[in-house]
């Protein structure tokens, strides 16, 4: 973790993707390696496909700010058709980074993480999902995407606290688990 203050992220998806569980996921295992961290969802329309938002702040000092993330350290695009939204950027910290589900990432993310002087990591979670769960899952496969880009917390602490979420069916737990490790071995960083 840097030495910001907070180490703040905007999930980006689509509802019935698990934007809410990444988002939680992360906080979990930040929580389990001794940081503080707050978590919250923010939807629309209820409905499955609405776009959604969840917020993931971590911090090594106790946190008091209980707010939406407005300019975030990273941005993770779950759903690979928001990649060419120009407000997905939006108030993107200088120099930060954003994590995005595509087999490459599309031209106007670029053009907005140049802007910022961000990283661009991309990794085909769709692709993981469908091998790994046979549905389209892209969730844990970003989370395991954004561990690495970020390397905000570490793998090992993901993959225990995915383990303990899912852990009323093992093999769905050992599944999330293949599609964390997967993405997290596959992502690339854009050059």
């Amino acid at each position: 973790m840097s030495s910001e203050e907070f180490y703040e992220v905007r999930w980006h998806g689509r509802g019935g993707q698990g934007v809410v569980t990444s988002s939680e996921l992360l906080a979990l295992a930040a929580l389990r390696e001794g940081k503080f961290v707050y978590h919250a969802p923010e939807f629309g329309p209820e409905r499955r496909g609405a776009p959604v938002k969840a917020y993931t702040r971590i911090s090594r000092e106790p946190i008091e700010l209980h707010s939406g993330i407005y300019e975030p350290s990273a941005v993770v695009v779950i759903d690979p058709s928001l990649q060419n939204d120009p407000s997905i950027a939006s108030g993107l910290r200088k120099g930060g980074l954003i994590v995005v589900n595509a087999k490459s990432p599309g031209d106007v993310l670029l053009r907005s993480a140049q802007e910022k002087g961000a990283e661009v990591w991309y990794v085909d979670a769709y692709s993981i999902a469908m091998e790994v769960f046979g549905r389209p899952f892209y969730n844990t496969p970003m989370l395991g995407a954004f561990v690495r880009a970020s390397n905000v917390v570490s793998l090992e602490s993901v993959v225990s606290v995915a383990m303990e979420r899912f852990s009323k069916d093992s093999k769905l737990a050992q599944l999330n688990v293949l599609a964390i490790r997967r993405a997290y071995d596959e992502v690339k960083k854009y050059e």
